[in-house]
């Protein structure tokens, strides 16, 4: 059976009515499009001009004060992340220990997957024993190799521990940071101060040399002296001239 040839198709009139029904739709799209195309070209410039030159004014800074200026005329840029870990180094520095471990916990809380996130946290255990704060010390550098072990501080942080635990007198503990650190970081360099400090280390358990001791028998059981000798003969004494 014959089949009816399929209607013929203009495809630009087709075209025309489909823009014609449409036009508006497709006209605001295209303007969303472009708008958003030129803000984010505009935040782009803003953003990098905003960086340059926040970088210029941190190369310029000097104190405490210059680095306290970059945090707040750029705040959210990678140049005031770097500002607050140095204005955290001038606070040390000037022996404020209490304000760069407030310093370095505003930088954590506001960059929290910054690269030296791990290096602030050994910085604030640092200024802790500074302050005279030995058990949140070693409890942060403890926290620091066990959530950070692949970095560059987590040797540093276990070697930190060991000082502060020889300070105790828990030198059990101390030599088993030194064969953890030997163990997991062979190749730090760290591992040769881990070494020497195994070596000065002694165990806390080992008796302390003392003079011979002699074995004593009781009384009951001890063989009776030997009998002395009997005096040897005296010569007879020689005959009296006449």
């Amino acid at each position: 059976m014959p089949t009816a040839p399929p209607p013929s198709r203009d495809v630009a009139l087709e075209t025309r009515v489909f823009w014609e029904r449409f036009k508006k739709e497709i006209t605001a799209a295209l303007l969303i499009v472009l708008l958003a195309v030129i803000a984010y070209t505009g935040y782009r410039f803003y953003s990098d001009r905003r960086t340059a030159a926040a970088s210029a004014l941190l190369a310029s800074a000097k104190n405490a004060q210059q680095y306290q200026q970059v945090i707040e005329q750029y705040p959210n840029t990678a140049p005031a992340a770097d500002a607050y870990l140095l204005l955290a180094e001038a606070q040390r520095n000037e022996k404020k220990f209490a304000e760069a471990n407030t310093t370095l916990q505003t930088f954590i809380a506001k960059y929290p997957q910054h690269e030296l996130l791990s290096t602030a946290r050994m910085a604030m255990a640092a200024n802790l024993e500074s302050l005279g704060k030995t058990d949140e010390a070693l409890a942060m550098y403890q926290q620091i190799a066990s959530t950070y072990p692949n970095s560059f501080n987590a040797p540093m942080a276990l070697l930190s521990q060991v000082y502060i635990l020889k300070a105790k007198n828990r030198n059990d503990d101390a030599r088993r940071i030194c064969e953890t650190l030997l163990t997991q970081y062979r190749t730090s360099i760290w591992a040769g101060e881990a070494m020497q400090q195994l070596r000065l280390l002694k165990p806390s358990g080992s008796p302390a040399p003392g003079p011979a001791q002699t074995e004593t028998v009781p009384a009951l059981l001890a063989r009776p002296p030997a009998p002395a000798p009997p005096p040897a003969p005296q010569a007879p004494p020689p005959p009296k001239k006449p």
